[in-house]
């Protein structure tokens, strides 16, 4: 039997069953990222989370969005950009992932550094607990509850915690002016131009080391885009690209930063707020390693 609940009261009736039965669950929406983190358990169950999609609520006026978790980051975009507007969450892996699954796994991109990362882009979530219990947290809905943030908190817990089944999100204007750059520079040079850039006084939205130099997304009004330019150009030899290019680069493999090992206490922490919203560890066992 295929596991695929299309409200979140189907949803915690699932999870309230499959804790009962001691039914361990793969969380799955648009089943892009699946080999992200450490493998979930072989015997656990998949469940299909692609029919929390779509666009909720849209308040252009109050640069917010709220949508269904499986809704893919280009569908996202291409809402937002008839009102000149976007969300600039652009995670590493390209637009085909999913909202929800970007904030479970807290997964930044190029734009990060300047315009925030899933947790500052995030304002509240609908998710369903380990017990089945549907929580609502954030600013579009109820106030946090028994002393978490719990917004943050679902936020990188790669569904340990919580099934995520819908995400409110603030907007950013999109700039007057756009550009794309790309500095030829040598390996040892890049690294030393990406620094400054981002230390101008005209820093970019995005800038990245690649082969043979750095590329480079300045935005803003006229005359900061003009500033930023001859910043740019003031680094070597400068050509301009289409902004597609992050695009492609953002759905190009990346290499994996090793992760730190957890201190004793740190690790203990973690158990007691996994236990306290997944007392059987049902929800993606395995995937914290």
């Amino acid at each position: 039997m295929t596991l695929r609940p299309e409200t979140a009261k189907d949803l915690a009736a699932i999870i309230t069953e499959s804790a009962a039965a001691q039914r361990a669950l793969r969380l799955i929406a648009r089943g892009t990222w699946l080999d992200g983190g450490a493998p979930v358990v072989a015997s656990a169950e998949p469940l299909h989370l692609d029919a929390f999609n779509g666009i909720i609520e849209y308040e252009p006026g109050d640069l917010t969005i709220t949508v269904g978790a499986a809704t893919t980051i280009a569908e996202l975009d291409a809402v937002t950009t008839v009102n000149k507007q976007w969300c600039p969450l652009a995670p590493w892996g390209g637009d085909d992932g999913s909202v929800g699954a970007t904030i479970a796994t807290a997964t930044g991109g190029p734009y990060s550094l300047a315009l925030g990362y899933p947790r500052d882009l995030v304002l509240g979530i609908e998710c369903v607990d380990g017990t089945g219990k549907v929580l609502r947290p954030g600013g579009k809905v109820v106030k946090n509850v028994a002393g978490f943030d719990l917004v943050r908190l679902m936020t990188g817990a790669w569904g340990t915690l919580g099934a995520i089944t819908r995400v409110s999100l603030r907007l950013r204007a999109r700039p007057a002016v756009d550009e794309t750059w790309f500095v030829a520079a040598d390996a040892a040079r890049a690294l030393d131009v990406q620094l400054a850039l981002r230390r101008s006084s005209t820093p970019p939205i995005a800038c990245e080391v690649i082969d043979g130099g750095v590329l480079v997304r300045i935005a803003g009004n006229g005359a900061f885009v003009t500033a930023a330019r001859a910043t740019v150009q003031s680094h070597g030899v400068a050509q301009q690209r289409d902004n597609t290019a992050w695009t492609a680069l953002r759905k190009a493999p990346r290499r994996r930063a090793a992760r730190a090992p957890l201190s004793a206490e740190l690790r203990a922490l973690n158990e007691s707020v996994r236990r306290a919203f997944d007392p059987a560890g049902i929800l993606n066992p395995g995937i914290m390693g």
